[in-house]
């Protein structure tokens, strides 16, 4: 996951730190070797998310718009807007995902080594030496750790994506968004013509712009604060969604360590099936917020600044309208972490591996 500490990552023995110190001055030399973490954090995330966002632009149109099933949303998105439709708003989540990963993974790797901290000074117990032990199972301190430095990244990198998962989710809906506003408001014409005409108007000026373009609309519509439209849904998905990721990941690959009898926690077969469960997971609990976000930045992308926009559905986790897309949504994301922790672990490895 990050820079390695002694003593936790690969059970470094005392007589072993005056090599580890001589080796890790000489890493400094090298800068890859530096920013190992940073590096294998971008790459990947370039590759997982080029690599499944066909099944993510599928996810927001289930979400935002009625379909019978999936085959139904990719026939219509296809028939329509032919296969680019499938890759339409990419620019955005290639550039911010790759950032919100570099910052999440650096705002993780710290947060968990403050907290394991805080246990050892209050408790006795440092959950990073239990959960690199052979033989150990996830215990209390653990989850809490994994948990809370996860909800302190997830809640930092918010002020980052929000406004580029904005003009994603505008450039994915874009046309449905014109074609089935025109289409809804055909009823209330009689009653505000002017407020019709420009709700057409603003849901039409979103289609076929890229990402810089969408953004300055969304500025130009709705002004800078715009831009994060559904902060407070926002927040509260990824301060819950990554706490449980990176709890599970961890969990996981522990459990997997333990069971395989496996000596080192990064072997490909324990990252390939914790990478898969933590995205399906994370999905599963919080699903029903993502859903409430969604429609309501939709919502706001219909209207201009100072207009009444409509409010965001209630959260509801036993409404079966609030899972709308869920089952491609885990499907997309356990590809996008299978892939991102399995590129992660292996690019790691091979810049370690580099003479210097």
């Amino acid at each position: 996951m990050g820079s390695h500490q002694p003593g936790q990552q690969d059970g470094i023995q005392p007589d072993q730190l005056k090599d580890l110190q001589s080796r890790r001055e000489r890493d400094q030399k090298i800068w890859p070797k530096r920013y190992r973490t940073e590096i294998a954090a971008s790459v990947s995330s370039l590759l997982s998310t080029f690599a499944a966002f066909p099944l993510d632009s599928v996810k927001t149109r289930m979400q935002t718009y009625k379909y019978a099933n999936f085959t139904d949303c990719v026939r219509h998105t296809y028939q329509t807007e032919s296969f680019k439709g499938f890759f339409r708003g990419v620019t955005a989540p290639m550039a911010s995902v790759t950032l919100v990963r570099t910052i999440s993974f650096s705002v993780y790797q710290q947060s968990k080594y403050n907290y394991a901290a805080w246990f050892k000074r209050n408790f006795g117990i440092d959950p990073l030496v239990h959960v690199n032990t052979l033989g150990t199972h996830p215990n209390f301190s653990t989850l809490a750790c994994f948990g809370a430095a996860g909800a302190t990244a997830g809640s930092f990198i918010t002020l980052v994506a929000c406004p580029f998962e904005l003009t994603k989710l505008s450039a994915q809906v874009s046309v449905l968004m014109a074609d089935r506003t025109a289409t809804s408001i055909n009823a209330s014409s009689m009653s505000d013509p002017v407020n019709t005409v420009n709700t057409r108007a603003v849901a039409a000026s979103y289609q076929n712009k890229g990402t810089f373009k969408t953004a300055k609309n969304i500025i130009k519509h709705r002004g800078f604060m715009g831009l994060y439209s559904g902060f407070g849904l926002h927040l509260l998905r990824d301060t819950l969604g990554t706490a449980i990721y990176f709890m599970t990941y961890e969990s996981s690959k522990q459990l997997l360590t333990t069971y395989r009898g496996d000596r080192s926690p990064t072997n490909p077969f324990a990252v390939v099936i914790a990478g898969g469960l933590c995205g399906v997971a994370s999905w599963a609990l919080i699903y029903p917020i993502d859903s409430a976000k969604s429609i309501y930045q939709r919502n706001c992308l219909t209207s201009c600044k100072g207009e009444a926009v409509k409010k965001a559905p209630k959260i509801q986790f036993f409404n079966k309208t609030m899972y709308r897309g869920l089952g491609v949504s885990m499907g997309r994301s356990c590809v996008v972490n299978s892939i991102f922790f399995s590129s992660f672990e292996f690019i790691k490895k091979k810049i370690n591996a580099l003479e210097g």
